[in-house]
């Protein structure tokens, strides 16, 4: 589709709101059709002076891209803090509004960058809090928080949060699983077969479609055969 399309926003606007169904990855949300780059630009543009009292209102609004906004918001300033005092303050914030981090794409703009970061050199008992509780996006959030992890070449919480989510009843979980997995065989191979190895057979297909999707094609095979 061409950038220039005049019904672009209007064709945006729809998807989302199709998907705001019961069940549906929007479930309950309100989208007014505000792209992502221009969500950036204005997070860019104001995460230096907006306060976070000041940011209460649009973290909490109803509207999805409010909230995406604001979590943008949030990121930067995490991202650009000068102190750990700063860092400790902007994370207390996030889980504080947790409750507005509800849908799978604000989970996974903003849980590595903000709670996987801040927690990388912590106790991290809390995301095991959050995996055990009754919320799915608190629940994702704890995968995906681990993505920061990751890509530090720390894979222990994201293998342990894999086993205990193994028998979770929803895909949203077992895709985060799953593509948590292929990062960690996109940096060492050996671990993700190794964790497969042991669990492909309990897995759910769609965690396991997701985990081995950049494998080679015969070993991608030999475990979706079985």
């Amino acid at each position: 589709m061409s950038s220039c399309c005049p019904h672009r926003n209007t064709i945006y606007l729809f998807i989302f709101q199709t998907l705001a169904y019961e069940g549906g990855y929007g479930e309950g949300d309100k989208f007014i059709g505000v792209r992502v780059p221009n969500q950036r630009k204005v997070a860019k543009k104001y995460y230096k002076t907006i306060t976070l009292d000041e940011l209460d209102s649009l973290i909490q609004d109803p509207v999805h891209e409010f909230r995406a906004t604001a979590l943008a918001i949030l990121v930067y300033k995490f991202q650009k803090s000068r102190s750990e005092s700063e860092r400790e303050q902007i994370a207390a914030y996030y889980l504080a509004n947790l409750d507005y981090v509800n849908n799978w794409d604000l989970v996974d703009m903003s849980a590595d960058k903000i709670l996987g970061a801040f927690l990388f050199n912590k106790d991290r008992s809390l995301l095991y809090e959050l995996a055990r509780s009754e919320d799915l996006w608190r629940q994702r959030t704890a995968v995906m928080a681990t993505f920061y992890f990751i890509k530090q070449h720390d894979f222990a919480d994201t293998l342990r949060l894999a086993e205990l989510m193994m028998n979770h009843g929803h895909h949203l979980i077992h895709k985060a699983v799953g593509w948590m997995l292929r990062e960690i065989g996109s940096r060492d191979l050996k671990t993700e077969v190794e964790f497969l190895k042991k669990h492909h057979l309990e897995m759910p297909r769609t965690m396991l479609r997701y985990a081995v999707e950049k494998l080679d094609p015969a070993l991608k095979e030999k475990f979706m055969a079985k």
